[in-house]
C-alpha cells in the first residue's frame, strides 16, 4: 500500500465520510464489548476508535502478535497495558523547569500535556473503512485538546492489514493558520511470556542509546549495540536514536517482526524506545517514535507542518514465522463478526 507522505490539501471543516456509530461498522465482541474488525478469518485487526483509536488486538495467520490482558478495565482504556495506543501530538514525558506533564511554547507559555499526549485519552471518528483490509480513525482538535495544544489539527490512524503484517500511517494535517508543532508515536505491546525473554532478542541499525534525564533533557548518548537479548536491562526505557536508515527487527520464539521505517517523502522516525513493565510482565515495548520525548524543548526529532500541510510516518511491520507458534488464538474467540 503506497503512502502519500507530504501534500497540501483544501479543508472544509469536516470530514463527510465520517461514521460515528458503531452500529454502521463490522464489528466482533471482545470481552463483552463491541470492536471494529477488519481482516480475514485468520488475519484480523480488532479496534477501538471511541477509545482512543485503539488497536487492542492483531492476530496474523492465527497468532496473537500483541498482548491484551484477560482483565482489561474498559472503563478506563488509556491506561490499559495492551495493543497499540496511539501517542499525540507528542510522544513521551516533558518538563518545564523540572516539573512534569508540562512544555513551553515558543511564547514562553506554559501548556499541560500528559503523558504521551492526548489522543489514547480521546474518542476517535472512523474516516473510512474497508472491512477486509484498512480503516482510517480521525481525531480532530477539539475544547478537550486546545487547552493543552492550542492548535488546529486533524490527526489521521491508518491501519492496513498486508499479506506478511500490517501497515500504519500516523497522518497529521494542520487545518489551522499557524505553524504546529509534532512527534507522534506507536507503544506497541507485542505478545511475549516473561519466561521466554531470555530468547528474545533486538536486532538494530547504527543507533545511540540514551536515556531522559529527571529535567526532560536527553543524556549523553553512547553507541549502541547491533542485538540486544530482550533480558537485558540496559535497553529499560532506553532510546535507541537512529545513525542510519531507520528499522529494527524483533525475534522471539516462534517468529520475527521487522519494522520498515525509511518510506521515501515521509516523516523519519527518530528513534525506537524499548520498555516492558516488570521483569516478569507478559509483553515487551517496542516503539518508533517520531521524535525523543520533550523534542519541543531541544529539537531532536520535531516537527513543524504549515498550514495547509500534511505529513504522514509510516511503520510497516512484517511477520515471518521460524518455528512453533507462540500464543495461538483462543478457540472461544473464533467469534464471525457481526
Amino acid at each position: 500500500m503506497g503512502a502519500v507522505c507530504r501534500r497540501q490539501l483544501p479543508y472544509h471543516g469536516a470530514f463527510a465520510s465520517i461514521t460515528t456509530t458503531m452500529q454502521n461498522l463490522p464489528t466482533e465482541d471482545f470481552q463483552d464489548h463491541p470492536l471494529v474488525r477488519i481482516g480475514h478469518a485468520d488475519s484480523y485487526l480488532l479496534l477501538a476508535p471511541q477509545h482512543g483509536g485503539r488497536l487492542v488486538r492483531w492476530v496474523h495467520r492465527g497468532q496473537d502478535i500483541l498482548y491484551w490482558p484477560d482483565a482489561a478495565d474498559w472503563s478506563r482504556v488509556a491506561k490499559v497495558l495492551g495493543g497499540n495506543p496511539l501517542l499525540f501530538p507528542f510522544a513521551g514525558r516533558h518538563f518545564v523547569k523540572g516539573h512534569p506533564g508540562q512544555w513551553r511554547d515558543s511564547q514562553g507559555k506554559v501548556h499541560p500535556l500528559a503523558l504521551h499526549g492526548f489522543a489514547r485519552e480521546l474518542p476517535f471518528e472512523v474516516k473510512a473503512i474497508n472491512a477486509r483490509a484498512s480503516i482510517t480513525m480521525t481525531l480532530r482538535d477539539s475544547g478537550a485538546t486546545r487547552a493543552g495544544y492550542p492548535f488546529a489539527f486533524a490527526f489521521d490512524a491508518v491501519y492496513a492489514l498486508l499479506p506478511d503484517g500490517l501497515e500504519v500511517t500516523l497522518r497529521t494535517t494542520n487545518t489551522g493558520t499557524q505553524r504546529l508543532p509534532c512527534y507522534p508515536g506507536h507503544h506497541f505491546y507485542f505478545a511475549l511470556p516473561h519466561s521466554q525473554r531470555a530468547a528474545a532478542s533486538l536486532a538494530l541499525p547504527r543507533t545511540e542509546r540514551l536515556r531522559q534525564r529527571s529535567d526532560g533533557s536527553p543524556m549523553c548518548a553512547e553507541p549502541g549495540e547491533a542485538t540486544y537479548r530482550l533480558d537485558d536491562p540496559r535497553l529499560q526505557d532506553a532510546l535507541h536514536a537512529f545513525r542510519d536508515n531507520p528499522s529494527a527487527t524483533l525475534a522471539i520464539p516462534g517468529r520475527k517482526i521487522r519494522f520498515e521505517l525509511d518510506q521515501p517523502g515521509c516523516a523519519p522516525w527518530h528513534a525506537v524506545t524499548t520498555w516492558s513493565e516488570t521483569e516478569t510482565a507478559d509483553f515487551y515495548c517496542v516503539e518508533p517514535w517520531v521524535g525523543l520525548p520533550d523534542a519541543i524543548h531541544h529539537g531532536l526529532g520535531l516537527r513543524w507542518i504549515e498550514p495547509g500541510q500534511t505529513e504522514s510516518a509510516v511503520c510497516r511491520l512484517r511477520v515471518t514465522s521460524d518455528g512453533p507458534a507462540l500464543a495461538k488464538v483462543r478457540s472461544d474467540d473464533d467469534v464471525s463478526p457481526t
